[in-house]
């Protein structure tokens, strides 16, 4: 090989082997992902928890949904076994992860004297236990699409 051609080609080959490793070492230190952990969709949110989220609050009147925002609101339930009470959710899936802090429900409560509703507290148990139930679910969901 002519001299002149020499130090154009060694700089190729060491540009190209040097490409090469530090690709190599990129892949290794990146996270591998879980897909059915994040699975991907057209909505904005996590699958699963936007499917668990209207599985768990079927049995109320929704007013809004926004699968892009994460966001669902029920109109105000009464329960049938406590006429004077009644519970508006509203939650929101915060992430497109399936994790417990992906997910946040705030609720109002109001009853009802002499024929007007008053506010009333929530107990932090209640938002608690309706977050508990859609995690369960939104488990459920991914176990069964990841095994069939």
């Amino acid at each position: 090989m002519p001299r002149r051609f020499a130090a154009p080609v060694a700089i190729a080959l060491g540009l190209v082997a040097s490409l090469s490793l530090s690709a190599c070492a990129g892949k290794a230190d990146r996270p591998k992902s879980d897909l059915a952990a994040s699975k991907v969709t057209t909505i904005g949110v996590n699958s699963y928890l936007w499917r668990a989220t209207l599985d768990t609050l079927s049995f109320m009147p929704l007013v809004q949904t926004d699968s892009n925002g994460g966001v669902i609101v029920t109109d105000w339930y009464v329960n049938p076994q406590s006429p004077t009470e009644r519970m508006k959710v509203t939650v929101t899936i915060l992430d497109q992860d399936l994790r417990a802090d992906a997910i946040r429900v705030a609720a109002l409560r109001e009853t009802s004297r002499g024929g007007q509703w008053i506010a009333a507290p929530v107990q932090a148990a209640t938002t608690q236990k309706l977050e508990d139930l859609i995690l369960t679910r939104a488990r459920d969901l991914r176990r069964s699409s990841v095994a069939g």
